[in-house]
């Protein structure tokens, strides 16, 4: 048995996540943005051992999460919060930040550098990360037109960017980063093509299985299968300055 944290499941493939891993007799901790949503997460996953709240798109909550989870620490954690493409608009938080790139690659990495290194990390990205550019000198979109999508495919493959910088800074830990597939979620909609067990499975055998296959680091997945990542999340430079842009932006250095 392994003791996983997997954020984000109070729906979708996060919950499908956890679900399977609980089933499988794991110890799973849920979490949720707020409260109410925590006990759909609960009433969803009833085998969960409990569920943690913390809204990730403000600083302050994902700290108070990060601590929240500190006292018992877990065998792997599971990043799967994270938001889609759908914005109309450029919309920043409470800590002036921009939304898709606070929830989806500082808030990771906040909780990457705050909780007690886990012996496994699964970073959660889209297959839209090929699309991604790594621009460190426009992280939030400031500049030019708002364009979404492309907001978020940067996003996306800033977080393969983490997961790499991870597996290279900490050997000691499994760090690799999945392509779920389109997957009929909320977030997927009507029209995408994969089912929720197939979002889900990699993220599981990841966090529990002894395979070789699976019992390795600074990879990228999609389906049980490893596959190149968008050549920019294999540039150490890249990497280097992505965790001294989230540092300096968090006042948090990863150890």
């Amino acid at each position: 048995m392994v003791s996983v944290l997997v954020t984000g499941s109070s729906d979708g493939i996060g919950r499908e996540t956890a679900a399977t891993l609980a089933a499988l007799g794991h110890r799973v901790v849920l979490h949720a943005r707020n409260a109410a949503r925590a006990e759909e997460a609960l009433a969803a996953v009833p085998d969960a051992a409990g569920v943690v709240v913390g809204d990730l798109s403000s600083l302050a909550r994902t700290r108070e999460l990060a601590a929240a989870v500190a006292a018992e620490p877990f065998d792997v954690v599971v990043h799967n919060a994270g938001l889609g493409g759908g914005l109309p608009e450029r919309t920043v938080t409470e800590d002036g930040l921009e939304l898709l790139f606070q929830v989806n690659v500082l808030a990771p990495y906040v909780l990457t550098a705050l909780m007690p290194r886990p012996r496994r990390l699964v970073y959660l990205t889209s297959g839209l990360e090929s699309q991604g550019v790594a621009d460190l000198d426009d992280l939030q979109h400031e500049r030019g037109p708002w364009n979404g999508m492309q907001a978020y495919s940067d996003s996306k493959l800033l977080d393969v960017v983490l997961a790499f910088a991870v597996a290279r800074r900490w050997p000691d830990v499994l760090s690799n980063a999945v392509d779920p597939g389109w997957i009929k979620t909320r977030m997927g909609g009507p029209n995408a093509t994969d089912e929720l067990p197939q979002g889900a499975d990699t993220q599981v055998w990841l966090a529990t299985s002894d395979e070789p296959a699976a019992t390795v680091t600074g990879r990228y997945f999609k389906w049980r299968e490893e596959l190149r990542a968008n050549p920019a999340a294999y540039d150490v430079e890249v990497q280097e300055r992505l965790l001294g842009a989230c540092a300096e932006i968090t006042g948090i250095t990863l150890p």
